[in-house]
Order: C-alpha cells, then sequence, then structure tokens
C-alpha cells in the first residue's frame, strides 16, 4: 500500500495539467499513487495523462464525466485510491518541492491523525507577492495531534481540500465524500473537521495554488451561488445534530457566513435572485445562530444585523453605499478622432445586426486564411448572412468580385464592428473595439504554435518588446467568446498562452479544408498559375521571422542549392508575410511567390516543402508530403523566441543543419525515403488531428448557426481521410 493517493482532478486545465504532474512525480519521496481524473478517455487531458502512465506506473487515471463536476472527480479519484492517505490536488496547481517527503515526516511525529493541515501558498498568475492565506489560522494551533476542541478556529470550513492530506481509513469509516457540485470544499471541509477525533498541522507550504488570469470559477456569475448556502446547511445542520460545543460552533457560524455575507454583497456574483438569496441566507442565519451569539463590530457587524432581521432593502443600500464605482463605459477604450469617437459612441447605441457578420485576415491584408474559409462556407450554409471583409486600402483590388468591404479606418468600418453580430479574425481588431453584450467574437488563430505566443512570451526580452502591452493583449483576449484550435497541442498551448473565459473549439483550420478536398486538377491549375514547369518537382521553401532580425533576408542561397540538387528541381519562395513584396513573380529556377495570397494554393503546388520553424510545417503535413526542416540556427532561434516542443527531437522529416546537408538530402533520396516517411507519420499523428476537410462547415454549424455541440459533424479519423494528390510521384506513407 502506497505512502499517499493523489487525486488529480484535470476538467478543463489541459494546459497546465502536466505541470501539476511533473510537481507530483519530481517528488524526492517517491511512495505514492498519481490518479489523474480525466473527462473521458478521449478528451485532451487524457492525451496528456496517457504519456505518464505508460512513462511511470504509479500513474492510475480513472474518468469521471464532466457532469459530475469537481466533486464527483475528486469522489470518482477517492474510491479508486489504495494509499494510506489522501491528497488532493488541482490539476492547475503544483506540489511544492519536497512536500511529500515533508507530510511523511510530520506524520511520523505526529502519529496517527485524521487530518494534517498545511499551508499553501496563492501565487498571482502574473505579478505581485505569493501570498500564504493559511499561515494566521495555522500559527496558533497546537504543536503535537491535538482534538477539534484545542483549536476551535480550524473549522474546516475556511481552507480548500487540497491544503489537507487526509487518513484514507478514516474518510471512508465516516463515508466522507465531496457534497454538491459547486462550493464543495466548504462543505467537505466542515464535515471532515467535525468528525475528525485527532488532528495536527504542517507550518510549511505544500501546495502552490497558481491563480487562474480569469478567476476562481466559484467567484463568476451565476445561479451556483445558490449552493453556498445548501453547503452552509449541511454543515450546521450536521453541527447541530452531533452537539456541536458552543466553543466550536461560534467561529464554525462566523466562517460560513462571512462566505455568504461577502456573496450577498457582491452585486455581480447574483444574477438575479439577490433578494431570495438574502432571504434563504436570513433563515438560515437565525435558525443556526448559536445562544448568546453577539455579532462582530463595525460594517460587517451591520451587515450580521441586517441579515438577522430580514431587511434587505437596508442590505441593499448599505451594499450600494459601500460599492460606489465609476461606470465600466467611461473606462472603455476609444478609436481616435473626435468625430470618429461620436460616431462609434452612436452606433454602438443601435441595436446589433443579428445577421451582419465582420471578418478580418492579417490586420487586414485582404481575402485570406480561415475567415476567408468560414466565409466561404457561410455562403453556402448560411446564405441569409451579410458578410463584410476589412482591409486596408492597398488590399482592396486583391478581393474577390462581388465581395463586401470596409477599409480599415473608414466610416463603414466603425458602424459595421459597432453593429456586427458576429466578428472573425485569425489576429486581433483594434484595442478601440467594444465588445457588446450578445455579440460573438471567433479567434481562429492562424498556426499551430512551435514558437511562445501570447502571454509566454513575457519572459523573452526580445519578442517582449516588439509585443507592446500585454495589459492591451488581454484585454483583446477577454473580447473572444470562441478560439480555434486544429490539434491537442494547440489546445494546451493557447489555454496557457491566452488565458480567458472563452471555449475552444477543437474543430480543425477551415483554411486547411482543401487539403482534404482538392482534386489533382487543382493541384494541376494552381501549379500553371504559379508558373510551375511540366515534369519539374517544386521545393516549396517558406522560412519564418526571426524577432531578432531586421529585414528579410534568407539564411539559404537558393541558387546555390538549385545547382546542387539538379534540373528536376524548381523552387518556391514563400518569405513570411511580414515581407509581403507584391504579386508572385515567375520565372527561373526560383519562384518568388511570397506575394500569392493564398499560402494553401502555394502549398497544394508544392511536393515537398523546405522550412525551418514556420508553423506552416504543421499546416503541410496534412498533404502528407515530404518535409525537411532546415535549422540553421535553432539554437538561437530557441533562446530568443522560445519554443514550446523540441522540434530537433520530434521532426516531420529530415534536419539539414547546413547547405551542405540540405542539398545532400535531395540528391540522395533521404528526403523522401521510408526513414523520413515514419519520422512524418508520427508528427501528423500528433498535429493533423482535427483538420479533415470538415472544420469550416463545423465552424459555420456551430457559430453563425447556433446549433448544438452534439449535432456538429465528428472529425474523420486521420486514417481515413485522402489528402490532395501531389504533382510529382513520390513515396508516400
Amino acid at each position: 500500500m502506497p505512502r499517499f493517493s493523489i487525486v488529480v482532478p484535470s476538467h478543463g486545465v489541459a494546459g497546465r495539467l502536466s505541470q501539476a504532474l511533473d510537481s507530483v512525480l519530481a517528488q524526492s519521496f517517491g511512495d505514492f499513487e498519481l490518479i489523474p481524473v480525466c473527462d473521458a478517455p478521449d478528451s485532451p487531458a487524457a492525451d496528456v495523462v496517457a504519456g505518464y502512465a505508460e512513462r511511470d506506473s504509479r500513474v492510475t487515471p480513472v474518468n469521471s464525466p464532466p457532469s459530475a463536476g469537481l466533486a464527483g472527480a475528486r469522489n470518482t479519484g477517492l474510491r479508486a485510491a489504495v494509499g494510506g492517505h489522501v491528497l488532493f490536488l488541482d490539476g492547475d496547481d503544483v506540489l511544492a518541492p519536497g512536500a511529500l517527503a515533508a507530510l511523511d515526516a510530520r506524520l511520523r511525529d505526529t502519529g496517527e491523525v485524521d487530518v494534517l493541515y498545511a499551508e499553501h501558498e496563492r501565487t498571482p498568475w502574473w505579478e505581485g507577492e505569493p501570498g500564504n492565506p493559511a499561515a494566521p489560522l495555522l500559527a496558533g494551533t497546537p504543536d503535537g495531534a491535538f482534538s477539534p476542541d484545542r483549536a476551535p478556529e480550524l473549522t474546516g470550513v475556511a481552507l480548500p481540500a487540497w491544503s489537507a492530506v487526509y487518513r484514507r481509513a478514516f474518510l471512508t469509516e465516516q463515508d466522507l465524500t465531496f457534497p454538491g457540485d459547486h462550493f464543495t470544499d466548504v462543505g467537505f471541509g466542515g464535515l471532515v473537521a467535525l468528525r475528525a477525533e485527532r488532528m495536527a498541522v504542517l507550518r510549511t507550504v505544500v501546495v502552490r495554488h497558481l491563480l487562474r488570469r480569469q478567476g476562481n470559477r466559484l467567484g463568476l456569475p451565476g445561479e451556483h451561488h445558490a449552493e453556498l448556502l445548501d453547503q452552509t446547511e449541511l454543515v450546521l445542520t450536521r453541527a447541530g445534530e452531533q452537539g456541536l460545543s458552543p466553543q466550536r460552533l461560534k467561529p464554525l457560524f462566523e466562517q460560513l457566513f462571512a462566505a455568504v455575507l461577502k456573496t450577498a454583497a457582491h452585486p455581480r456574483r447574483l444574477l438575479a435572485g439577490h433578494r431570495a438569496f438574502f432571504r434563504r441566507a436570513s433563515g438560515l442565519y437565525r435558525r443556526h445562530r448559536p445562544s448568546g451569539y453577539r455579532p462582530p463590530g463595525g460594517s460587517l457587524g451591520v451587515q450580521h444585523r441586517l441579515l438577522a432581521a430580514g431587511s434587505y432593502t437596508a442590505f441593499r443600500a448599505l451594499r450600494a453605499a459601500n460599492r460606489q464605482a465609476l461606470r465600466a463605459a467611461a473606462l472603455l477604450p476609444r478609436p481616435r478622432g473626435l468625430r470618429t469617437r461620436l460616431r462609434y459612441a452612436a452606433a454602438l447605441r443601435r441595436p446589433l445586426d443579428r445577421n451582419l457578420v465582420v471578418y478580418c485576415a492579417y490586420w487586414g491584408r485582404g481575402y485570406a486564411c480561415n475567415p476567408a474559409a468560414i466565409h466561404a462556407k457561410a455562403r453556402e450554409l448560411a446564405p441569409h448572412l451579410r458578410s463584410v471583409f476589412l482591409v486596408e486600402p492597398d488590399a482592396v483590388d486583391t478581393l474577390p468580385e462581388g465581395l463586401e468591404y470596409a477599409v480599415i479606418g473608414s466610416r463603414k468600418y466603425w458602424e459595421v464592428l459597432a453593429r456586427a453580430k458576429y466578428l472573425v479574425n485569425n489576429a486581433n481588431f483594434a484595442d478601440a473595439v467594444v465588445k457588446r453584450p450578445g455579440s460573438v467574437h471567433l479567434q481562429t488563430q492562424h498556426g499551430t504554435p512551435l514558437k511562445k505566443m501570447g502571454t509566454d512570451q513575457a519572459t523573452y526580452p526580445v519578442v517582449a518588446a516588439a509585443t507592446g502591452s500585454f495589459a492591451r493583449l488581454l484585454a483583446r483576449i477577454d473580447r473572444w467568446d470562441y478560439n480555434l484550435t486544429s490539434n491537442r497541442h494547440s489546445t494546451e498551448m493557447w489555454e496557457r498562452a491566452f488565458p480567458g473565459a472563452h471555449e475552444i473549439l477543437e474543430y480543425g483550420y477551415p483554411r486547411n479544408d482543401v487539403y482534404c478536398t482538392a482534386s489533382a486538377e487543382d493541384v494541376a491549375r494552381v501549379r500553371r498559375e504559379l508558373g510551375v514547369p511540366e515534369g519539374k518537382k517544386a521545393l516549396l521553401y517558406a522560412p519564418t521571422h526571426r524577432d531578432y532580425a531586421t529585414g528579410f533576408a534568407s539564411g539559404l542561397d537558393l541558387a546555390e542549392l538549385c545547382e546542387a540538387i539538379g534540373d528536376d528541381y524548381v523552387v518556391l519562395l514563400r518569405a513570411h508575410y511580414f515581407y509581403d513584396r507584391g504579386a508572385s513573380r515567375g520565372g527561373g529556377r526560383i519562384i518568388d511567390v511570397t506575394g500569392h495570397r493564398s499560402s494553401e494554393d502555394v502549398c497544394l503546388a508544392a511536393d515537398a516543402l523546405i522550412t525551418d520553424y514556420s508553423s506552416i510545417m504543421f499546416d503541410y503535413a496534412n498533404l502528407d508530403r515530404p518535409i525537411v526542416v532546415y535549422a540553421d540556427d535553432w539554437d538561437v532561434y530557441r533562446e530568443t523566441r522560445g519554443v514550446y516542443f523540441d522540434l530537433m527531437g520530434f521532426p516531420p522529416g529530415r534536419i539539414a543543419r547546413t547547405a551542405g546537408e540540405l542539398a545532400a538530402v535531395f540528391r540522395d533520396g533521404t528526403w523522401a525515403d521510408e526513414s523520413a516517411t515514419a519520422l512524418r507519420a508520427a508528427f501528423r499523428l500528433r498535429f493533423c488531428q482535427f483538420d479533415d476537410g470538415r472544420a469550416a462547415e463545423r465552424v459555420v454549424r456551430r457559430v453563425l448557426l447556433g446549433e448544438p455541440p452534439e449535432s456538429i459533424p465528428p472529425v474523420v479519423p486521420l486514417a481515413e481521410r485522402v489528402p490532395a494528390p501531389a504533382a510529382a510521384t513520390l513515396v508516400r506513407s
């Protein structure tokens, strides 16, 4: 039997789950079992956990449906536990180094106790000093093991479940499980303290609670706050049945109603039913108030007296007086220019146009990427919707004929932004754009992240300086309702890089649909348009942007490469879109396609891809054609830009470190041999999960048509997809 069973619920925290699991497996004390609780075998968290279970026999995952909530997940893990003592660790928190060794040593010192309370650290998600809220509560407790009567302030309701260790036999004998759906720590902690006969404390930080930017879920508005009263009633009823002494009942009563009054006084937590919440709380207060109880002094005492009297009108007036603040509208960002500001403000007062969709791609560069693919599918499935693309003035001539557009900064631009029900972008709208109630913002992204993104860039000075204000970035993220992802890797990284309350849609990238729907005729047409000679193999060279470099400078001499690999090849040069130099130019062995508006067309035309660290490799992998990584400055790029995984250890094909090595893999054929094919197959398995040709349909149905998630077409398995054919005959997996 292991010393400890550590239960880790994982719902909604796949992006940070690996940190939690790593913090457990890295403990110096190794006598434990680790029980991650996943939503289902195919959930994002299950993908993360599976790798750990394969590598370490102490990891034994179990499943609990999301509908069971946090309480259900913990109870499922508790039923599976076989250790002598049980810890509960949230999936987005970490165990402090040496925590298990410290707990083991303390338990040996105190002997068998039913519950061992420990300190925890609340770590701000961005900046600020960590706090230790448990320390004052535990400071005055006896040094050794003690009975609850000797520490009446230790009621259990003011500490989270993961700030303690529980003797499993005690929980089983007393039939103690997590009650309800919300505020379950209040109920569980209170019941544990009521039933425990021996307690002890460890005045050492055991858990580092990593605060989420979007805050605790319990702090969000909603009807779930009524469940705080359920937990309060449960604990106080059990205390009454148990005949709890007045010495212990008073602090229990005060701590419970401190939480109740905090919710009652918070105007935004209860969307409706403020009066009903107050009325029920008042009844519980009078029913369970200890005999001879005297309320505290000050404003809190006034709240106690008003609650006891059931005076909701007076309580509401007190709440309003204590929470004077400026209206949020005064703090909203505004577009520049008085006339524009006034017009925009006037448009914001008009009703939303529920049939208006506004699209933008790459900050107005034109009709491209995921927004364009979604627009095309919306014309088919939702023809009643009016679509407007936002573009810079120099991109107007590149738009498809008949497409309605608005030039960025124009009067029409601000009008459609103010009134559109749906706003779709693969980057971000201007800071001045207001998120109106009822509007729907869809962030489609424009690539799978290899390099660090969003707030993860903060620790890389060169990138952080170019990113600008992270506060503004976070304000933009707060406007999102949905964020699109094409694989589980992206799901996890976006959660970390773009913290917010939006919903992740694992639907695939609509722009990549064409890789499963294009025909041989489509491939031939694109090659003719780009000027690829008949019978030649086209190698697409697509390097990424270097944050530490100024301007575009290819690290590869393409003329020398063409000379070295022979006449069978031509090279399609596509620089990063930051260096778009206009229309594509053809001719000779090197064809500049940087200005071609569709990267999907360019990929279809190419028989193989040469890239460094560009996210185009993840999209191109959907075609199941050879990829060669030219990594001449990987170490510099990794250190200055930051990356999410080691591309050199998990490449999509052959790796070349020098121009000579690159030429050699094409001369000797290893660019497309069995080994390269095997690397590509593993890469596709990890990064081509959701791009099956129906991503745009899923997005349109769910976001623009409002269809329920269960009616959305499922993702076609990778093995059943048929990629668009390559022009040349190549070794295929």
